[in-house]
């Protein structure tokens, strides 16, 4: 009988097929672009259960309303061939079977099971995590992570995927641990650069995040374009903080906007990054027409509310009529959400969508009383933090130009209190400074930007 690289016991025998079977779940751990070699290794051996239930499951991580219709075909060859499949591999079938019936719960549940009874399928052990992860559950992408962690102890990918549940459940500690351990062991491991990245940013080590990750970009090679762009978003934040705003504009035109404009993280990585920098005074010039374009189809696109809020903003951002038929659908959609995450989406995103959407529109005192209301559960529409960071931006941004100002310092000192030499949020304390009469701490705000500022030239 055939085994995969990971030792995984596999019904299928085809040499082409197990090494399909490889390249997806090797790709799923590293985000490699040959995982998807193996949906023409399912076309090509339709009767092999594992090349097509991979096959539906990497067609289900795109992340749009067609997924499961696209899935549909490889998913039902796969439950046709359950029959000759080992147990692990009928399993792996109903955990993709409930994904694609939208039961994500279930999914969960199953994925879990795998774990137990089989504690080398890390590719099911990522999707659980991903499922976790977007519904906010750090603890259950820990969870997961330590009930194979032992087993997988001389993997780099597995330390990879403790690192980022570690610093997500916000144990910052372990999480570098965990990173630097997996660079240890492979140092083209690029979601242990991502988790450790989360980690210096979060503690404010700003140099070191950029010297880091300036450095491992050049092992950044055949990563998919969530990675490859993803992680130089990262690198963009650290720019933000130093006040390097025209490395940040040359990156998201040379490497973020632009490897694939018609995938979900691409463009919520590019809606990111502009806002971003519109909040610190950057003129982004046109970029946000190129994006909405390639978002317009987007309007009835409920697959996770942390996905859609950024499509809202990005089309009404871009002035695109799209922006007020994607509220009207998402109103409607939310009635009849599924029962898991409907709580989410009526009491979360859908006042938190009204808030981002009068930003766009530049309504300031709906954006404190809509965002303001659901700022407290962002953290159920998934993301991680250093994403949902941005709703807390463009909360501040509007707190300030409603002349909220002690509200503003108490916002800004906090984050002071993590990222102290940050440019955007000295340069605020110095306007909030001096609307709340405070002089003296407005010039330490000055000088602190005058001091980053010089140690860039």
């Amino acid at each position: 009988m055939a085994k995969d690289w990971l030792s995984n016991e596999l019904t299928t025998t085809d040499s082409a097929t197990v090494q399909a079977i490889n390249d997806f779940s090797e790709g799923l751990l590293a985000y490699e672009t040959k995982a998807g070699n193996v949906i023409a290794a399912a076309d090509a051996d339709p009767g092999s259960a594992m090349a097509n239930a991979y096959a539906a499951l990497a067609f289900l991580f795109v992340e749009n309303p067609d997924a499961g219709k696209l899935a549909r075909p490889y998913l039902e060859r796969a439950e046709a061939a359950a029959s000759g499949a080992n147990r692990r591999e009928q399993m792996n079938i109903a955990a993709v079977r409930a994904w694609a019936d939208g039961d994500v719960p279930k999914a969960i549940r199953i994925g879990n099971e795998i774990a137990d009874a089989f504690v080398h399928d890390l590719p099911m052990v990522k999707t659980v995590q991903y499922h976790e992860f977007n519904l906010g559950n750090a603890a259950g992408m820990l969870r997961v992570a330590e009930r194979v962690a032992e087993a997988n102890s001389d993997l780099s990918h597995m330390y990879g995927l403790s690192a980022f549940a570690y610093e997500q459940c916000h144990l910052l500690g372990d999480a570098e641990t965990a990173a630097r351990r997996a660079i240890e062991l492979k140092r083209k491991e690029p979601w242990a650069h991502h988790a450790l990245a989360h980690v210096l940013i979060t503690q404010g080590r700003i140099d070191e995040g950029v010297d880091f990750l300036e450095d491992v970009s050049q092992t950044w090679t055949d990563l998919n374009s969530f990675m490859l762009t993803h992680n130089w978003w990262h690198l963009c934040l650290n720019y933000i903080s130093k006040g390097r705003f025209d490395d940040v504009l040359k990156a998201y035109d040379r490497h973020i906007w632009g490897i694939d404009k018609t995938y979900s993280q691409d463009q919520i990585g590019a809606v990111s990054l502009l806002l971003r920098l519109e909040l610190v005074g950057v003129d982004v010039g046109d970029r946000w027409n190129d994006v909405a374009e390639h978002m317009k189809g987007r309007t009835a696109d409920f697959v996770q509310p942390f996905l859609t809020m950024q499509y809202l903003y990005g089309l009404a951002r871009a002035k695109a009529p799209e922006a007020d038929a994607m509220m009207a659908n998402l109103r409607g959609f939310v009635e009849n959400a599924p029962d898991f995450v409907q709580d989410t989406w009526v009491n979360v995103a859908v006042p938190a969508c009204e808030g981002l959407l009068a930003h766009a529109r530049g309504n300031h005192e709906e954006v404190v009383r809509k965002l303001g209301s659901a700022i407290s559960r962002l953290f159920e529409i998934g993301g991680s933090h250093a994403q949902r960071d941005l709703f807390e931006q463009v909360l501040l941004d509007s707190v300030i130009r409603t002349g909220r100002y002690s509200t503003a310092q108490q916002m800004l000192e906090m984050r002071r209190g993590y990222e102290p030499c940050s440019v955007p949020n000295n340069d605020k304390l110095v306007e909030v400074y001096q609307n709340l009469g405070l002089p003296r701490e407005a010039a330490r705000a000055q000088a602190r930007v005058t001091r980053v500022l010089g140690e860039g030239h």
